[in-house]
């Protein structure tokens, strides 16, 4: 997975044509919630080679029938302009926007991280959950599941730590983000 932070800043992809910088931007998408809307989006994305690095989807307004798609994506600035100029000529697409670009946001994941171990190995993931304020969610005799919240960084920081540990399964949400401040990402474009 490509991120801006998680790996250091470096992209699977290298960099772009002509040496152009890659970057990550977070994208959110509102749409319409009906079937086949989120096969359309990545079906954009996979036709035309790009990767989605994170995805996020769920219905945000039942009453009005809309779903939020949080995805991440990495490229040249003109592929992300592409991007976001062709999601937004998808029919269920009410509207994009690149939180990256347009002014701060808060970003958020969260994985279930599970723990085979026994002995030290098993205190010391007890340890290092306790400083990243990880919760123990299940305990076995010979395991524990984890649920750690927080940027990708501290996430991706987390796992790191632990695959020495006896890490043997990981499940992640996908990151999930809001602009900072009174900006309200919502149909009428209006706080």
């Amino acid at each position: 997975m490509a991120t801006s932070g998680g790996n250091g800043g470096k992209s699977v992809y290298g960099t772009g044509p002509g040496g152009q910088p890659l970057a990550t931007h977070t994208l959110a998408v509102l749409v319409d919630n009906e079937p086949g809307v989120l096969a359309r989006v990545t079906g954009l994305f996979s036709g035309r080679g790009y990767n989605i690095d994170s995805l996020a989807v769920a219905e945000t307004d039942a009453g009005q029938h809309l779903s939020r798609i949080t995805l991440v994506c990495t490229g040249t600035p003109a592929v992300i302009e592409q991007i976001k100029a062709q999601l937004e000529r998808l029919v269920p697409v009410r509207r994009v926007a690149d939180l990256t670009m347009e002014g701060p946001f808060v970003e958020r994941e969260l994985a279930l991280v599970k723990i085979a171990a026994t002995g030290e190995h098993r205190i010391e993931a007890l340890r290092v959950a306790d400083i990243f304020r990880a919760r123990v969610v299940d305990s076995t005799l010979a395991s524990f599941v984890f649920e750690v919240t927080g940027s990708a960084d501290k996430v991706m920081a987390f796992l790191d730590l632990m695959r020495p540990l006896g890490m043997v399964e990981i499940s992640r949400t996908g990151r999930a983000a809001l602009a900072r401040g009174t900006v309200c990402f919502c149909e009428d474009r209006t706080t």
